[in-house]
């Protein structure tokens, strides 16, 4: 069939497949079946309207549509239910199952089948590229895969540690991060003063020294980014010891740092085993007609991302096709292939093993595990695969829940929210408070209010360090009152200060700090970009996670974090007004009801009292002189400190 015929019938139109052939008789589709060839292809199945319904290959086409018309067809529920709505069907020839695969994978992403499995998933992953086809290379983020010559590391799913690599790397290897091209010298920008780049841009920064450095600089990013520790410390140890040797004190100190640097942020990479090297493993985890899968993106052996996928609606497809439509799907984007895939079943997908091999460039093997590091690699996937269906399960749990989840890379969906607030002025009546939220309502029965007791003046950070200690003290016995998620009202400086007042109970509450929007510039070459956003702090993260307005997921976390703000504001208030209407005279000993009414009725007011002198005080009826010194020496110290505060303020 011609490419003007396939776009009237609605199929896939491609210049790959030029030799196709298609027959659409109006007759039953039963009575079609003996006129289809006996050849490789796709056929798409119609109901109603021309509606798609399925669209699946076949080595032989004839026998493929035989077998769902069939009386002794023994098909599942799913399938069976399918046929009863079937109208028509419309089917290619193709050269080979191989060219049938692929057609049929990208009819199957376009059109979105009712009874065809679907991965919600259209995104392309991010990479990262480094330019080494450059005279002088540099780093980028790319959705898109050349052949350029580049160097492709990924994919990272979700993206957040690829953005910590690359900040990371910006911070500790001056390579360039600007497009600009490179065949004309230019001035140095910013990143220069601030040693961020090497400024292959300046005239005078590209002698043969500059560029052997500045390729060092690119080996060694290239080294960090596969997670080549021992090459690449080995190399900047040597350096280090070079410029120390010549006397470069400086520049050996720089490599130290970095030193430093690396080993911090390669402590917190997720490492299975680095003799896996590079591939993918998809775990399984099944219950009847749902199923879910998680696959792990493992590169030199740690793991760089994951992805998971919840299916309902399967039927009685046994699992071996599951995985293959899954793989089809997946793999059938524009993505960055491993050489080894490890699949859940031990089946044998020769075709899709030579389509993944072709798209490639290299060989790709397709398989069950093997061997001891495989098998505890394919373990790791089930298991998590089986966490995500419960997780995909939970019905009780709030959608925006759920989503705060995947926005702070939580282990778990935070059903039960604790948040925890200071409220003082100066110090004066300091407050703590902690509310919580579970389910989409306030749990006001829950709500704790902690007077300060341990720390004088306005140290926020103590504070907060004393309410998380008093809290969980009080609620460590009892676990499920305990949060899942506990947030901090403040930036980061509060968020350390809890976390270290967490470590004592080793309770497994998650925990981060929400801190109000500030006004954020920072300059482009072009123009400034403003941010005034809420944000996220996470422990042990650089680079806080920032609050689009307009999101749900924004709009849960400022509501809970304000009724904690409302909360303790209000028990401040009310410890403050109820000090204001306190008379000084109350907290000396031996001055009670009576003895205050006669000092007021006799000297007519707090001043007058102020003012007398102790002999005065103590000729008043009831009084003795004792007492008056009590008396006088309490209100001249809380006449200082009064005076002392006004003049702090000022």
């Amino acid at each position: 069939m011609r490419a003007g015929e396939r776009k009237l019938r609605g199929l896939p139109v491609s210049q790959d497949f030029p030799a196709y052939l298609s027959y659409n008789f109006p007759m039953n589709p039963k009575e079609k079946v003996p006129t289809v060839p006996a050849s490789p292809g796709v056929y798409v199945m119609k109901g109603a309207k021309e509606r798609i319904l399925y669209v699946g290959k076949a080595k032989n086409l004839r026998n493929r549509l035989r077998s769902y018309f069939q009386k002794s067809a023994s098909l599942d529920d799913r399938k069976a239910k399918m046929v009863e709505e079937i109208r028509d069907f419309d089917y290619i020839i193709t050269k080979n199952e191989l060219e049938a695969l692929i057609l049929e994978a990208n009819y199957i992403k376009r059109t979105k089948p009712p009874y065809n499995i679907i991965l919600r998933d259209d995104k392309n992953y991010p990479y990262l590229k480094l330019t080494i086809e450059e005279e002088w290379p540099r780093l980028a983020v790319v959705r898109r895969i050349a052949k350029d010559g580049a160097l492709y590391f990924g994919p990272y799913v979700p993206a957040g540690a690829m953005w910590e690599m690359l900040d990371f790397i910006r911070r500790n290897f001056p390579i360039r991060i600007c497009k600009y091209r490179m065949n004309k010298p230019f001035r140095p920008c910013v990143q220069y003063q601030m040693g961020r780049c090497l400024a292959p841009c300046a005239e005078d920064k590209r002698t043969e020294e500059h560029r052997k450095a500045y390729q060092e600089t690119v080996e060694e990013v290239r080294a960090f980014i596969r997670g080549e520790k021992k090459e690449l410390l080995h190399n900047l140890q040597k350096r280090m010891e070079k410029l120390s040797g010549e006397l470069l004190f400086e520049e050996a100190a720089k490599i130290r740092d970095r030193l430093t640097a690396l080993n911090r942020a390669w402590e917190s990479q997720r490492i299975i085993a680095p003799g896996l090297g590079d591939l993918d493993v998809m775990g399984l985890y099944r219950n009847k007609q749902e199923a879910s899968i998680f696959l792990f993106f493992i590169r030199n052996g740690s793991v760089l991302g994951q992805k998971d996928f919840f299916l309902k609606k399967l039927g009685e497809m046994d699992d071996r096709e599951l995985i293959t439509n899954v793989v089809e799907q997946f793999y059938s984007k524009e993505m960055l292939l491993p050489p080894k895939i490890i699949l859940p079943v031990n089946a044998q997908l020769s075709t899709e093993r030579k389509w993944l091999t072709e798209k490639r460039g290299k060989d790709l093997q397709l398989r069950y595990a093997r061997g001891d590091l495989e098998k505890k690699a394919l373990k790791m996937a089930n298991e998590n695969a089986f966490y995500a269906f419960n997780r995909h399960k939970e019905t009780r749990i709030d959608e925006t829940a759920v989503k705060i989840k995947e926005l702070l890379q939580l282990s778990a969906v935070p059903a039960r929210i604790g948040v925890v607030d200071i409220s003082n002025i100066s110090g004066s009546e300091s407050v703590g408070s902690l509310i919580l939220y579970e389910n989409g309502k306030f749990e006001k029965d829950d709500y704790r209010l902690f007077r300060i007791k341990t720390v004088q003046g306005t140290d926020d950070f103590a504070m907060i360090s004393e309410v998380v200690g008093r809290y969980l003290k009080n609620a460590a016995s009892d676990d499920h009152k305990l949060p899942q998620l506990l947030l901090i009202d403040g930036g980061r400086g509060q968020l350390g200060h809890a976390v270290e007042a967490m470590k004592p109970f080793g309770l497994p509450i998650e925990v981060a700090a929400i801190a109000k929007a500030k006004h954020d510039r920072s300059k482009t070459r072009h123009a400034y970009i403003h941010k005034e956003m809420d944000r996220i702090y996470l422990p042990g993260k650089r680079m806080p996670v920032y609050l689009e307005p307009a999101l749900a997921t924004t709009h849960m976390l400022q509501k809970i974090r304000d009724e904690a703000h409302r909360f303790a504001i209000t028990y401040h208030r009310k410890l403050r007004s109820k000090k204001a209407l306190t008379s000084p005279l109350e907290n000396v000993p031996g001055i009670g009801k009576t003895r205050r009414l006669i000092l007021l009725k006799h000297f007519g007011s707090l001043d007058a009292i102020r003012r007398a002198s102790i002999d005065d005080i103590a000729s008043v009826k009831g009084m003795n002189r004792k007492v008056a010194e009590d008396l006088k020496k309490n209100l001249m110290e809380t006449l200082r400190h009064k005076e002392a505060k006004a003049q702090s303020n000022d």
